[in-house]
């Protein structure tokens, strides 16, 4: 378990949203339709056309609530009711250690649905659209992690996941998007550089969680376990951008990284760990030690 069980997590702002079905004709076939959807993470870059398939239709759709979401046992029963409620503690962390600080919106797809950085869906797999100040994941996408990579994709992964799109969402707030734009691929890149950070900034908050705390001055979740941590590595390692190529079964080439190798997304998620958002300066390192 990853949440202490009597957590209040009700009071969640996160929705449930569907506007249509994924796109038709077979779904995601293989790890190269998997390495597609993974370059998504980042650059919020709608590529489901290329996974092949004849159009289903896509809509904005209709939000709902997440449902029987009150306690932490309930967080640690259902995904979407474990990414609803690391939504609050993520929120009540980052409140903390960025001034000025604004929660973003989470929606939880169910399908696919239309957003303004493209379609969301498990296909595309979870990422953040800065226009929206919106945060998407399709809870299905950690079923297909764990097919089509071996992942374990366990509850503290999950939420590692979830706490890497929020760092996206602080770059974003922050203006340290603004201030390193994007400047293609390649080991050096700003990109690599932005998704290694948000990797760091994951790891500061799941090495801060246990401070979390509910309205009643519960913990929301409980000290990670160190396979627990384990796990969340595990997850970082098989996004890292040379574990993706050798997977599609092609060479291994650091120009047309967009994440990072899976050794840099591992050591970056463990310097924040062990420390705080401060540690998690990646643009000011030289690229050769990144």
């Amino acid at each position: 378990m990853t949440f202490n069980d009597n957590a209040r997590v009700g009071g969640s702002t996160a929705r449930r949203r569907g506007g249509g079905m994924a796109a038709a004709g077979g779904g995601i076939a293989g790890i190269g339709a998997i390495a597609v959807l993974l370059f998504q993470l980042f650059t919020g870059t709608d590529l489901s056309g290329l996974l092949g398939g004849g159009g289903g239709q896509v809509g904005t759709g209709e939000e709902t609530q997440i449902e029987q979401c009150q306690t932490g046992e309930d967080a640690n029963e259902r995904d979407d009711c474990r990414l609803a409620a690391g939504q609050l503690a993520l929120d009540q962390y980052w409140q903390t250690e960025l001034q000025g600080y604004r929660a973003p919106q989470l929606i939880i797809v169910d399908g696919a649905t239309g957003t303004a950085c493209g379609t969301a869906s498990n296909q595309t797999g979870p990422f953040y659209c800065p226009p929206e100040e919106t945060v998407y994941v399709d809870p299905t996408f950690f079923g297909l992690l764990r097919q089509q990579f071996d992942a374990t994709a366990g509850p503290l992964a999950q939420l590692y996941v979830l706490a890497h799109e929020y760092g996206h969402h602080v770059q974003n707030i922050a203006g340290i998007m603004e201030q390193n734009p994007n400047n293609g691929t390649g080991p050096d890149s700003n990109g690599v550089r932005m998704e290694l950070q948000a990797d760091c900034f994951a790891g500061a908050w799941v090495g801060d969680m246990t401070r979390l705390k509910d309205e009643n001055g519960v913990p929301y979740l409980e000290e990670p376990t160190p396979q627990q941590i384990a796990d969340a590595i595990n997850a970082a390692q098989t996004v890292g951008d040379d574990h993706i190529q050798q997977e599609s079964g092609g060479a291994v080439n650091p120009e047309s990284w967009t994440h990072g190798s899976s050794e840099q997304r591992q050591r970056w998620f463990e310097i924040g760990l062990r420390g705080e958002p401060a540690d998690c300066e990646t643009f000011g390192i030289p690229g050769g030690s990144l």
